[in-house]
């Protein structure tokens, strides 16, 4: 396996977040207003939609698009996977990341998820949690603990899960730049086909050699596991077991890189909730169910009608592109008090911010895990922290991915 270098060595350079800036999938800071008209007009739409950066130009050779806003057509469309095919990931991230169960139906999906699934076990997170996520948190708040200031995107929400997935599966700390910079490539491939593609490439490069060191000497890593899982008979192959950590990579850090910072931004603009929490960690769970509604990572789920159907009374062709706005339904005015608001005290209702359905988030548990651990580590390390009043304010952005860029905060003698 590759040299683990020192955490001091010259060569491992930490990742910039700016440095990919078109991953947010644009510049809009706060597309609701736009998604609550449209939702009021109809919950379902037929044709291109303008966002706020202008509509795509229909294609005369396909049924047209359809895009769905509302929370319970939403849920409709992610529940009936027969009608609704995800087969259309096969054209939007087949290429760059190989089959994955992202674009499987039934009952392809459910046996290769049964596969990889036991590696997220609650067992297993107890077993990461302990040993893996709150040693990396602890170690990146080492660094500028004693400054009495900090960005904790840069310094923390954007660098300690691709750190854990890291360590997961086995491989070195001083790779994990690179690994960043892989995931960040790979899920902007629409920005940037070629860079998606050589990021794609060098992952499938780089795992054929950890592959075939963990099928001679299994370790106690997920790579490990997912070498040995067998369900009825049935085993991975290595180009599966390839196409998982593809995907695995850029779903493990996007998700809890993005939820854990609008989590942090949420609460350092509403003081009551920081301190309600910094108080009583218990509330951890509804504070981070509220953001992920509220702000959800990924804003768009896409399907793909497998015949004609009917949606909130608007037909859908066979063969049509359907882009369910995960955003919208989970601020849906039909289903929530005051949806735009973060309310962390609020009925707890479900939402639709990790999917639903047969293809709910495999990683949510982890998500969840990874997201407390940092942020009670934060509480117990940096103490009641505030923005820091001489820095620029931070606000979200994006469009398909939405969370903040900074978090500038002061702590201690610097606050």
């Amino acid at each position: 396996m590759t040299e683990v270098k020192s955490a001091t060595d010259p060569a491992v350079v930490p990742f910039d977040p700016f440095e990919l800036k078109d991953v947010v999938g644009g510049n809009i800071r706060d597309p609701y207003p736009r998604l609550h008209e449209l939702c009021r007009e109809s919950p379902v739409h037929t044709g291109p939609i303008d966002m706020g950066e202008g509509a795509d130009e229909p294609d005369p050779s396909r049924p047209p698009p359809v895009t769905v806003f509302g929370f319970e057509e939403v849920v409709q469309v992610l529940r009936d996977n027969e009608t609704y095919s995800s087969g259309v990931y096969t054209d939007v991230m087949g290429m760059v990341m190989g089959r994955t169960i992202l674009e499987m139906d039934e009952p392809e999906h459910r046996m290769n998820r049964a596969l990889v699934a036991p590696s997220f076990r609650s067992k297993v997170l107890e077993r990461w949690e302990e040993d893996l996520v709150a040693l990396v948190v602890n170690e990146l708040v080492d660094s500028f603990v004693d400054s009495g200031r900090a960005d904790l995107v840069r310094e923390i929400t954007f660098n300690f899960p691709v750190q854990v997935i890291a360590r997961i599966l086995g491989l070195p700390r001083s790779d994990y730049p690179k690994f960043q910079r892989w995931a960040l490539e790979i899920t902007s491939v629409a920005a940037n086909f070629e860079r998606g593609m050589a990021a794609s490439a060098a992952l499938g490069d780089y795992f054929v050699d950890v592959m075939a060191e963990r099928r001679s000497t299994p370790g106690d890593d997920l790579i490990s596991d997912l070498v040995r899982a067998e369900v009825d008979g049935e085993r991975l192959s290595d180009e599966e077991i390839y196409s998982f950590l593809r995907l695995l990579l850029p779903a493990g850090v996007e998700t809890t890189y993005r939820a854990s910072g609008s989590l942090l931004f949420a609460l350092l603009h509403d003081r009551t909730q920081f301190d309600a929490l910094f108080g009583d960690r218990a509330l951890f769970a509804q504070a981070f169910e509220e953001v992920v509604r509220w702000e959800p990572p990924v804003t768009v789920i896409l399907r793909r009608a497998a015949r004609d159907a009917e949606l909130a009374g608007v037909k859908i062709e066979q063969g049509a592109d359907i882009a369910l706005m995960i955003g919208a339904a989970n601020r849906d005015e039909r289903k929530y008090k005051d949806p735009d608001r973060f309310d962390m005290f609020r009925d707890q209702r479900q939402h639709v911010g990790f999917g639903f359905g047969v293809h709910v988030c495999l990683g949510m548990h982890l998500a969840r895990m990874e997201s407390r651990v940092a942020l009670n580590t934060l509480f117990d390390r940096l103490g009641p922290f505030t923005l820091d009043p001489q820095a620029e304010a931070p606000h979200i952005e994006g469009m398909a991915f939405r969370s903040p860029l900074s978090l500038p905060v002061v702590f201690g003698a610097g606050g």
